[in-house]
Parts: C-alpha cells; structure tokens; sequence
C-alpha cells in the first residue's frame, strides 16, 4: 500500500477543554447561584415584584443549614443538566479526501466530497453545497473558522470565506412573484414558526423549501431566500445514519 499521499483524517470539535468548562463550569456556577439564592431569600422575601415570592418564601422558612445546602444542590443539579445538554448538542466534524461527517448526539450526516461544491461558514452555520448551489448541510456551530477552514482545505476540499450566493438572496415579503410552485405556503408557515420561536418546525420547513430548490438566510425574522439553478434536488450521499454505523 502507498502511503506516500496518505494524510490521516482531522477531527475538528471543542475538545477536551469545552468539556471540562462544561461539566466543571455549569455545576459551579449552578451551586454559586444556589448559595446566593439561600444568602438573599429574607431580603427577596420582603419585595412586592420578585417572581416566585411563594417558592422564595418557602425557602426563608427552611432551617440553616438545610436551606443553605439545598439550594447548592439544587444550582449543581441544573449545572449538570445543562451540560449533559450542551454535550449531547455539540457538533464534531470528521474530514479525510472522500467525506465529511457531522456528528450531534445521535445524528450523524455523511457527505461525499465528489458531491461537494464548496464549504463555508455563514452566520455560525456550517455549510456544504453541490454544484448546482443546493443545501447539502447546514448545521450551527461555534467551532473556529480557522480550524475549519483547515480541516477542509488540508484534504482537498474547497472552502470559502463566506457564503459565495450571498449577493443572490432576495427578501421574502408574502406574494412576492418568481417562487417556486409551493413556496409561498411554506415561507408562510416558516415565518409563523419563527416568530413563535419554534425552531424545529422552522429547520423542518427549511428542509422542505430546500428540496423544491429554494435557499434561506434568516436575519432575525426576517426571511432571504434564493432559487437554485436546475438540477437541485439530485440524489446525494447526504444522508442521515443511526448511532453507531
């Protein structure tokens, strides 16, 4: 076997530091907001507008150093929930010369570089596109530009500095002309989601306008989309994977 080329794959992720700031990190700052929370109740207990005053209440009546105590507990805990939270949400990317994977919790997206066009970084969203200028992925992250860039470029990928359709995006106002068949519905129904801030529905939707060839950029609530040119909609090696394949 020649190895003579051979480079290995780049794991790009937030690495054992983003996870002891996340274990380590949230508990304390949990059982430092309990320890204030039990040191403040008597004060919090006496103000007409503090949100809760029946729970602050409850807690000013509690003995010391069980109040005390409790609180701590109780901060630690929501520390530890967060961060099994932001765990199972943190995106790890895997590059070699014939693929990337995408890694959330138990998700993972496999692309093909041969279906590839470029990869970019827009609005802390990683995102690859074919070469009719299609969605091939889109997924938030707040992983370094730098460290991205060089994962994808190390292994022959193209990567941009930003998103290179970004000048063809035009602000959707409902019945606006030139849509695709079914789009108007669809952006309706998006702008309803993300004003009552549901954001699955929202992504959901997106995916939906992207397989009748329709790109979004949000800005706020605001909706910018751009058409795809013919083709999109091709079979890809984009595709979803079970844990553990």
């Amino acid at each position: 076997m020649d190895l003579a080329g051979y480079r290995p794959r780049t794991v790009v992720s937030g690495g054992v530091v983003e996870l002891v700031v996340m274990w380590g990190g949230f508990p304390l700052a949990g059982a430092g907001v309990g320890w204030l929370l039990a040191a403040t109740t008597g004060w919090l207990a006496r103000l007409p507008w503090v949100p809760f005053s029946d729970l602050i209440e409850w807690l000013d009546r509690l003995p010391e150093p069980q109040a005390t105590a409790g609180t701590i507990g109780a901060g630690v805990l929501a520390g530890l929930v967060v961060a099994g939270m932001g765990t199972a949400e943190r995106l790890i990317v895997t590059v070699d010369a014939a693929q990337a994977r995408l890694r959330r919790a138990a998700e993972n997206r496999t692309v093909a570089r041969a279906d590839t066009r470029v990869a970019f970084l827009a609005d802390k969203h990683l995102v690859l596109l074919d070469a009719d200028g299609a969605e091939l992925v889109r997924e938030s992250t707040d992983l370094p530009a730098a460290r991205l860039a060089a994962a994808f470029q190390e292994h022959g990928w193209v990567w941009a500095d930003g998103d290179p359709h970004r000048s063809a995006y035009r602000l959707w106002v409902p019945d606006l002309p030139g849509l695709p068949t079914g789009a108007e519905a669809l952006l309706r129904a998006r702008e309803r989601a993300i004003k009552r801030d549901r954001r699955d529905d929202a992504r959901e939707l997106r995916r939906e306008l992207g397989r009748i060839g329709v790109v979004l950029r949000d800005e706020g609530k605001r909706q910018y989309w751009r058409a795809v040119v013919p083709g999109a909609g091709r079979p890809t090696s984009a595709e979803r994977e079970p844990e553990g394949r």
